[in-house]
């Protein structure tokens, strides 16, 4: 928990400091609070609720929650495996709130603090909101529903990938900027990972492993365990025995800087312990719980050294409140150490701030981001049983998740959609929690953020839920579906059309995609795809279908390691100006010349096919080593075309290059036309002026 001093209702300001006073349409504005509060838990709205009240210049009125925010530095220790950087928690925590204005013009607004000591109000404060070139935030198209598009209405198409978890934050930015430099827009990422990725609301313990959760906690021998039921740590056995406290993020630290370390212990019997740091350390046999204090200077390392505390007599040692903290003050460092820390409800302050430069690389790259917020498997035991105490808990849990996640991230228009849950099981009783969630969503979210969810069966009920925005289809390769999963095409147009019967007015994204083993597991035969021809095909025959996304690959660190950021290229190029939510585009048959398949849409004016050979499956290519024919002499036919002329563009679906543009007649609505020779597969965009307009 975090205590933070108390002040006097008669001695309290709110001063609001502004990051700009001038800001463009869908651009951000901070409002930062140099404040105390009276609170146990900052996270928690109940005991401290800080909001920005505004009147817009078109005389609406909007609530905007602020958020706790821990700032950090970045310290660099040159040669480093993870690269030399770490960052380092810097000054006291203060609050904070982020806003993206939609109108021009002049906005007015106040700030309002209720805590345990009261309520305070700021005085008002303006700030302009001016023209921008953005485009706003995402939403489903009242045109298409398969399709989603900016506040302005250009339409947007999401092709990219999961870049879901990963232990090094530059790493993670690294791969989204590679990503928006190949044509991509679109990853799904998750601040939902325990303690091997990021994770805002999960467990990360100093005294376990998600994995291997065998944690030495006890519930402590003395009237507080059985009063309260709190936790310490046991470290029993003979001589010897021994408990690591092994924090899952490192715990970084500055040279030259004294500290002091902090922990409580009683022992049993004659049982006495020791541990190394900043010398040997002893811990005397107590017999009543009982403070131990080391003030150390740091004098050159980077990251807090693994800790044992071992045995020097049989017995048993019990451990609690440990803390690491500068002697000057500042910043806990040893949360993770605490047993009875919350899993629900406090937030991992170095993981927000984690996310803040993710988004902000997202930002900068041009990717849109699906954010997974809930780490499904502490909520997934409380909603068994819909109106029940548990599933209220679980209810309440989420919306405070939400607000934080609103009043942090919620300002950009890179965020495209918040996800739920990764794969829930679609058993349970989830349609009230789900509709509870939009109505809360309703009063803080206001930019309107998509809301969707995942489970681990696609199709799933999810697909009709009202209050869900679009549908989340997750499939794989793998072979105990048969010889269909060697045809990447057989097997998504199969999929395709399964989930395509189950939605209700919202686009169906590829969510996850790749090629596993039996057990759900990374497939060897990945490493043998070095073309990467069951994502190229998956990418383009998405597009060709109808999806709301491509294929979104689950192997990130593959396509980092093996750079097929280029197999990105070729698709946006193509897809740019396709009017996806305008231009009524409809599923279409095309007639190719046989064995040839030709999957794409027309609408107004438009028409575009992706030509595929069937020969060129990932099996027949990586695993068979059999190349595809070389197409000559085939070609395309089209029908009800009302024009009289129409022009065709023939595109190289792996350089992204026009390959060929032509004129054709248009014959009692048809056409006709050679496709450009070819191996494996090729694409064409049709265009046509409709006769009157």
């Amino acid at each position: 928990m975090v205590e933070i001093a108390t002040a006097a209702p008669a001695d309290r300001r709110l001063p609001v400091e502004l990051s700009t006073t001038s800001v463009g349409r869908f651009e951000r504005i901070e409002f930062t609070f140099p404040i105390q509060a009276v609170a146990e838990n900052p996270y928690d709205p109940l005991e401290v609720d800080l909001r920005v009240e505004m009147v817009t210049p078109s005389g609406d009125r909007l609530t905007l929650p602020a958020f706790y925010y821990q700032p950090y530095e970045k310290i660099s220790r040159p040669g480093r495996a993870e690269g030399g950087e770490l960052w380092y928690p810097s000054g006291p925590a203060l609050w904070k709130a982020r806003f993206a204005p939609s109108e021009t013009g002049r906005y007015r607004a106040w700030a309002l603090l209720t805590d345990r000591a009261g309520t305070v109000q700021s005085e008002e404060f303006t700030f302009e909101s001016r023209p921008s070139a953005r485009r706003g935030f995402l939403r489903v198209s009242t045109n298409d529903t398969r399709y989603l598009e900016f506040t302005d209405g250009t339409p947007f198409f999401a092709i990219g990938q999961n870049v879901a978890f990963i232990k090094e934050v530059a790493l993670q930015g690294e791969m989204l900027r590679r990503l928006g430099a190949a044509g991509g827009n679109f990853a799904r990422v998750w601040a939902c990972a325990e303690d091997w990725g990021l994770g805002i609301e999960a467990r990360k313990s100093a005294w376990g492993r998600s994995w291997n959760w065998n944690p030495p906690l006890v519930v402590s021998p003395d009237a507080t365990g059985f009063h309260a039921n709190r936790l310490c740590v046991k470290l029993s056995g003979e001589a010897g025995a021994a408990v690591t406290m092994n924090p899952s993020q490192p715990v970084v630290l500055r040279t030259q800087t004294a500290y002091t370390f902090r922990l409580s212990y009683r022992t049993e019997g004659q049982a006495e312990a020791s541990f190394d740091l900043a010398g040997p350390q002893t811990l005397p046999s107590r017999r009543q719980w009982s403070p131990y204090t080391l003030a150390f200077t740091n004098q050159n390392w980077a990251v807090l050294p693994q800790m044992v505390f071992r045995l020097n007599r049989a017995g048993a040692v019990y451990m609690r409140d440990f803390s690491l903290q500068e002697a000057r003050g500042g910043p806990e460092l040893l949360e993770e150490a605490d047993p009875n820390r919350p899993v629900l409800g406090v937030y991992n302050a170095r993981d927000c701030f984690y996310l803040d430069q993710i988004l902000e690389t997202a930002e900068q790259s041009g990717v849109h981001l699906q954010i997974v917020l809930f780490t499904r498997d502490h909520y997934m035991h409380h909603l068994r049983q819909a109106g029940g105490r548990a599933y209220r808990t679980a209810t309440d849990y989420a919306r405070r998740l939400l607000r934080y996640a609103v009043a942090r991230w919620g300002y950009s228009t890179h965020v495209a959609a918040w996800e739920y849950f990764n794969e829930m099981d679609p058993g349970l009783p989830t349609e009230p929690f789900y509709t509870e969630l939009a109505r809360y969503l309703d009063t803080v979210d206001v930019y309107r953020h998509l809301r969707v969810n995942s489970t681990w069966h696609s199709p799933s009920k999810d697909y009709a839920h009202p209050d869900l925005d679009a549908a989340n289809q997750h499939h794989y390769l793998r072979p105990p579906s048969g010889d269909i999963w060697k045809d990447e095409v057989a097997s998504i147009t199969t999929q395709f059309e399964l989930n395509r019967d189950r939605l209700k007015d919202r686009p169906l994204f590829f969510a996850e995609y790749g090629i596993t083993d039996a057990n759900w597991q990374r497939a060897p035969q990945l490493d043998q795809d070095q073309e990467w021809v069951h994502l190229h095909n998956g990418l383009w025959l998405t597009l060709a279908l109808g999806y709301g996304s491509t294929v979104c690959h689950w192997y990130w660190d593959d396509i980092h390691r093996r750079n097929a950021y280029p197999v990105y290229t070729a698709l946006a190029r193509f897809a740019r100006d396709i009017p996806f939510n305008r231009g009524q585009l409809k599923p279409t048959p095309a007639l190719a010349t046989p064995p040839l398949k030709a999957f794409g849409q027309k609408g107004d004016g438009l028409a575009y096919f992706w030509i595929w050979h069937p020969q060129a499956t990932w099996w027949n290519l990586a695993m068979e080593k059999q190349e595809a024919p070389l197409v000559s002499g085939a070609a395309l036919e089209l029908a009800e075309i009302p024009a009289a002329t129409c022009q065709a563009q023939w595109f190289d679906t792996r350089k992204g290059q026009s390959l060929q543009e032509i004129t054709l007649p248009v014959k009692e609505g048809r056409i006709k036309m050679a496709i450009p020779d070819f191996r494996r597969d090729v694409a064409v965009k049709i265009r046509w002026q409709i006769r009157g307009q």
